[in-house]
């Protein structure tokens, strides 16, 4: 089982991200010890939504065409309606949360950002969760949605919004540390 201290894990996000969602998981991971890079579209920085309005700025590690499925051992989606609405448009995106989900390794996404699982085909006949208001968006695509904080089948973790935060970035260190899934079938 690897550890959390050796982990490497991908942030995908643009601009418009939910910015706890973003800021918690980078902030909690890099505690424990893992390597987290935030990928974007774009290089230079990626400014996030705090509740009602814009909120901070912040690096982008990554460009998305610079990196490859290989180079980590999970992928977070932070929420927002924004962020994840602007990321499933985009094919090279969609495609790395596919690839990501057929790796077998820890995917993680919260709030809104199941929609870019809707749309990369990954959701289908799998235990999830999501903000309230995309639960038809996610039943609609073969989802099975339940309303708990965190909920977690084969290292496909979904949590529902801010609040699930601490639970959500626990099941993210158990489920990287636990290793790939290799009974997940592939999208």
């Amino acid at each position: 089982m690897p550890s959390i201290r050796e982990a490497k894990i991908a942030i995908l996000a643009t601009d418009g991200f939910e910015q706890s969602e973003l800021v918690q998981p980078l902030e909690k991971l890099r505690a424990a010890g893992a390597t987290v890079h935030v990928v974007s579209l774009k290089e230079g920085e990626i400014k996030g939504w705090d509740e009602t309005d814009w909120g901070d700025s912040v690096p982008v590690d990554k460009v998305l065409s610079q990196v490859s499925v290989s180079d980590y051992d999970a992928l977070v989606l932070p929420g927002g309606q924004i962020n994840p609405d602007k990321l499933r448009a985009e094919d090279a995106a969609v495609s790395f949360v596919r690839d990501f989900y057929n790796s077998k390794k820890t995917l993680a996404a919260i709030c809104h950002a199941p929609w870019l699982l809707v749309e990369a085909g990954v959701i289908k006949g799998r235990d999830v969760t999501s903000y309230k208001s995309i639960k038809t968006d996610v039943e609609n695509a073969g989802g099975r949605w339940h309303d708990e904080e965190v909920v977690t089948d084969q290292a496909l973790i979904t949590s529902r919004n801010p609040n699930d935060l601490p639970a959500f970035i626990a099941k993210i260190i158990e489920e990287v540390e636990e290793g790939r899934h290799e009974k997940r079938q592939a999208a």
